[in-house]
């Protein structure tokens, strides 16, 4: 072990002293130059930061063939002049550490499983696969439980911790499948669907740098507590470019923390307001009913009824989203009102350059722009909805296909200063609105009045061709240079234009709202709405993607009841799927609660196998609400972390208990719930999450509050990996009628 640190110290200093060197260099010099450095430059930071991102669990694992040679397995691959330390876990060599069995040992006489603290052995586990190829003084060195079981009694630390050393043979199939298509996979609870997508995640830009560097890989979770409970797991697999992100994360510049009814939601969700959008923008490109009439002082200009069917359908023809076919529509019109103009001014027939001239006095006139501006305005996203919301007769000509309750329900006030406004159900409707209008030309909106349209296009036109020309003189460079493969034209192009841009993928990605990425993963996938799968498959046109989840965990009333079904639209069924059928998670005890519900979800549905039992009953306790935080504490006195799960109607309450009663108990969701003894949170915000004890507040009312109840509590039954219990009043719901009693309170505690 001591070896391998010694060659990864070596390493670190070796790549740092590399990028003090580039970085001494100054910004002088050639073109060229300049370009190599800060190629180079960012291939060194890079490479730093993977390697001071594997120190912890470096090495895991040793290979004894039956041939007498052993292999090392870790998170990176190390070598030294002699000869190869350490085997990536992702490279094909390494697949026998996951896969192989006592029936199909492939060529491995033992599998070792190392635990590690800081830079010492602590542990060592092993697996025999092939006994009679073992070597007699291997034999006397047997060791260790399985590794896989001593990690899942681990206490839960409040934040995911990567598997790379306990991944199983159904879950490394998986996270090695072929890059290409939409892969799904299926699982219940505690399978470890979210440790075999970031495993996904690590592996594919392993084997598939060359395509997935330039576009990167987004992965998409539920909510932002989630997101930081994953955030260190591809970190410590040495890879730290990807970019982490929600529904509600994905329009740059809105921060979506509303907070709206599950009803309301349902309908922004819903397919049927693609069209809804489309048609708030049409109804945005007015043609009045009756003619127009411009006063100029000394003349009198009328468009009419023609002239505004002429013009829109000249910008329709031209195929471009609403702001950029209104220059189309403007043109049209000030054409029509020149030559009018022209003809009341007396000067006959006019050649081009003299109606150019009489087009753009118009355009400069303040009742001309007025009167172009209501009939076609430019708009943006967040113009257009909250046009729609906050005005019934817009509502009423978009909405035309929503019954009258659903109209009602997008009805809204217009947006106070300070106030939250955007909800994450509205997120992709922005996006569907933002495809549909198109960008604001910003030349156009600062240009001087003067300046024609088509002179504004010219000048766009010759700055793309001077844009080509930069882009074919940098990969002229690149390919002289070698440096084609580790950079891009475009980059190199505008580190010499005055807009190089030094941030990272991710970062370029996630402030670019028409990016597409090379991979994208998306986990609790069953909570995505129509419109929400619409934003994502635009960010991934060529659907290269793994798709995770379960659909008896969906909270959704939107959600449909199969993956086929809520694909169909975009992969026309050719998607392949994979099952998890394996619970790593949940004890066997806890799994027999949570099945009696699921058959109220699906009567054909089966619940994960547990690999192991906890020896704790789960316990159900009348009490009220009020006395929860005496309960949480009692139970929080225990080890490992807590969470107290609730209806989102008694969360204040709750959560106020807890706090009094828990030091350091936080109520709702962030990091500091994840960080904390005892967090109190909703069965939402604490989707794919786990701790070591639950406590479930009122499973009742989480069953008739919710749209889809029985999934919400099933999701709250199994986010514990040792310890359950349900606090109620009145009766227990019957489908939770085997849980006994509270072992240290055998009565009642509320209302008493």
């Amino acid at each position: 072990m001591s070896r391998l640190y010694r060659r990864l110290d070596a390493l670190r200093e070796h790549t740092r002293r590399q990028l003090d060197g580039v970085l001494a260099q100054g910004g002088g010099g050639t073109m060229q130059n300049r370009s190599e450095r800060d190629s180079f430059a960012d291939m060194y930071a890079q490479r730093l930061a993977r390697l001071w991102a594997v120190e912890s669990g470096l090495c895991f694992g040793r290979l004894d063939h039956a041939d007498q040679t052993s292999l090392y397995v870790g998170r990176i691959g190390l070598s030294d002049d002699e000869r190869r330390l350490l085997i990536d876990w992702r490279a094909p060599v390494a697949q026998p550490f996951y896969r192989a069995t006592p029936a199909a040992p492939m060529g491995v006489t033992r599998r070792r499983h190392l635990q590690t603290r800081e830079r010492r052995v602590t542990g060592i586990d092993d697996d025999l696969l092939d006994l009679d190829n073992l070597a007699d003084a291997d034999r006397a060195t047997l060791n260790g439980e399985a590794a896989l079981l001593a990690s899942l009694g681990a206490a839960r630390t409040g934040r995911m911790r990567d598997i790379v050393a306990t991944i199983q043979a159904e879950q490394d199939r998986i996270i090695r499948a072929d890059l290409g298509g939409v892969l799904v996979v299926q699982g219940g609870p505690g399978t470890g669907k979210t440790v075999v997508a970031l495993h996904r995640a690590a592996y594919l830009l392993y084997t598939h740098r060359d395509k997935l560097a330039k576009r990167g890989v987004l992965i998409l979770g539920p909510n932002l507590t989630f997101l930081r409970y994953i955030e260190q797991v591809l970190p410590s697999l040495g890879e730290t470019d990807v970019l982490l992100s929600t529904v509600g994360e994905l329009y740059p510049g809105i921060t979506a923390r509303a907070v709206e009814p599950a009803a309301v939601a349902a309908v922004k969700g819903d397919a049927r307001m693609a069209g809804v959008i489309a048609r708030a923008v049409r109804d945005r490109q007015r043609v009045p009913r009756r003619p127009v009439e411009i006063d100029l002082g000394d003349r009198r200009l009328v468009l009419d009824g023609r002239a505004f069917e002429a013009a829109r359908n000249k910008a329709a023809r031209s195929r471009r989203g609403h702001n950029e076919a209104r220059a189309v529509f403007v043109r049209h019109l000030l054409n029509a009102l020149a030559r009018q103009s022209a003809k009341q001014l007396g000067r006959g027939v006019i050649d081009d350059e003299e109606l150019a001239d009489i087009r753009e006095e118009l355009r400069t006139e303040p009742a001309v722009r007025a009167a172009l501006n209501k009939m076609w305005p430019y708009l943006t996203p967040q113009q257009l909805l909250i046009g729609l919301y906050t005005s019934p007769e817009r509502i009423g000509y978009a909405a035309a296909d929503l019954t009258p309750d659903e109209r009602a329900l997008l009805r809204r006030e217009p947006p106070r200063a300070g106030a939250d406004y955007w909800t994450e159900a509205d997120v992709p409707l922005l996006d569907e609105a933002a495809e549909l209008l198109g960008d604001i030309d910003e030349h156009v909106l600062r240009a001087s009045a003067w300046m024609a349209e088509e002179e504004r296009a010219a000048a766009r036109e010759a700055e793309e061709e001077e844009r080509e020309l930069q882009l074919k003189y940098a990969k002229e460079v690149l390919e002289l240079t070698g440096m084609a493969d580790i950079m891009d034209a475009e980059r190199f192009a505008s580190r010499h234009t005055g807009d190089a841009d030094y941030r990272t993928t991710a970062e370029r990605a996630a402030a670019d709202r028409t990016w597409t990425f090379g991979y994208v993963i998306v986990d609790e996938a069953q909570e995505l709405s129509p419109m929400a799968w619409r934003a994502v498959m635009r960010r991934c046109p060529a659907r290269a993607m793994t798709i995770v989840g379960d659909i008896a965990q969906t909270g959704s009333t939107v959600a449909p009841r199969s993956w086929a079904e809520m694909l169909a639209p975009y992969t026309q069924g050719r998607h392949r799927e994979e099952t998890l059928t394996v619970n790593y998670r949940t004890p066997a005890e806890l799994m027999a609660v949570a099945a009696d519900v699921l058959r109220l979800i699906g009567p054909e549905l089966k619940v994960p196998s547990s690999v192991r039992e906890a020896g704790a009953a789960p316990w159900a306790l009348e009490a009220a609400p009020a006395d929860v935080g005496e309960i949480a504490g009692e139970e929080a006195a225990g080890e490992g972390r807590l969470a107290v799960l609730v209806p989102r109607s008694l969360a204040a309450e709750v959560g106020a208990a807890v706090t009094a009663s828990v030091p350091g108990a936080v109520a709702g969701p962030g990091a500091a719930a994840l960080d904390a003894p005892a967090a109190v949170l909703t069965v939402a915000d604490a989707k794919g999450l786990e701790f070591d004890s639950v406590i479930v507040v009122e499973p009742g009312l989480i069953l008739t509050e919710s749209p889809r109840g029985a999934g919400d509590l099933y999701v709250a039954l199994t986010r514990a990996t040792q310890r359950l219990g349900v606090v109620h009043t009145g009766r227990l719901p019957q489908v939770l009628s085997r849980l006994n009693g509270h072992p240290g309170h055998p009565g009642r505690l509320g209302g008493r």
